[in-house]
């Protein structure tokens, strides 16, 4: 058996815990010193047709890549067995859609970093912090698109055996570093970069996907009142005076 390497036991030990660490406490500082820096900085007035369209499909894609991942990496291939799910038809669906939401994903992500970095007024908004991060969610997905249409004989390579068991051991505090060094180098780069964008994220823009308004579900109407701004007013006055409730204007 050959020994674990310091560069294993850095990418596949330390990287994790540490990128979990400033995940959390990155959260939770950034919560307590920058609430007003916490959203999107929407820039829609400065442009609405490229985000109109870049938005809805990048968001929307990247949720059924992350739904994808849960399904592929936290639910063990013992499962899928056990609930007669052949081999072939897992593999199958996982290429079809996860391919489908990996096009999703670098469509909407180039038009947004079109969007980004080609008008002036949106790239005058855009941070150092906020670039790195799109760099490392290009890698992550160019790499999602190359590993899931089984580029180099990848197609089959069944990488519950060896990832999902490494990521599913850091939950229990023994990391199987073994497991993850036995996946191709492509995965293993997908991994440490999937790492990488958690120590970026509490310090970005991506802090936003946190706010999302649930109080809308249970927050009562608002009343929305037309005002119409050519009534004649009366002669000498603003237009404005108070009026018995039902006396149109």
């Amino acid at each position: 058996m050959i020994p674990l390497s310091a560069w294993d036991i850095w990418w596949w030990v330390i990287l994790p815990y540490t990128a979990i660490v400033v995940f959390v406490v990155g959260h939770i500082w950034r919560w307590r010193y920058d609430q007003f820096g916490w959203t999107s900085h929407s820039t829609q007035l400065q442009e609405r047709r490229l985000l109109k369209w870049g938005s809805p499909l990048f968001h929307y894609a990247t949720f059924a890549a992350i739904f994808g991942h849960i399904l592929g990496i936290l639910v063990p291939k013992s499962v899928t067995d056990w609930l007669g799910i052949p081999e072939t038809w897992y593999q199958d669906f996982s290429a079809v859609a996860g391919s489908t939401a990996a096009v999703g994903i670098l469509i909407g992500a180039a038009v947004l970093t079109f969007r980004r970095t080609m008008i002036p007024r949106v790239r005058a908004t855009t941070s150092a912090v906020d670039y790195l991060a799109l760099i490392l969610l290009g890698i992550i997905v160019i790499l999602g698109i190359f590993l899931t249409l089984g580029i180099e004989d990848t197609s089959h390579y069944e990488y519950r055996n060896t990832v999902g068991v490494w990521f599913r051991s850091l939950a229990t505090f023994h990391p199987n570093v073994r497991a993850i060094t036995a996946a191709p180098f492509l995965y293993q780069l997908h991994a440490a970069a999937a790492w990488a964008i958690f120590i970026v994220w509490p310090f970005s823009r991506l802090v936003h996907a946190w706010s999302y308004p649930l109080w809308y579900l249970w927050r009562p109407y608002i009343v929305i009142r037309s005002r119409v701004a050519d009534r004649p007013h009366e002669p000498g006055t603003s237009g404005r005076r108070w009026r018995k409730i039902g006396v149109p204007y």
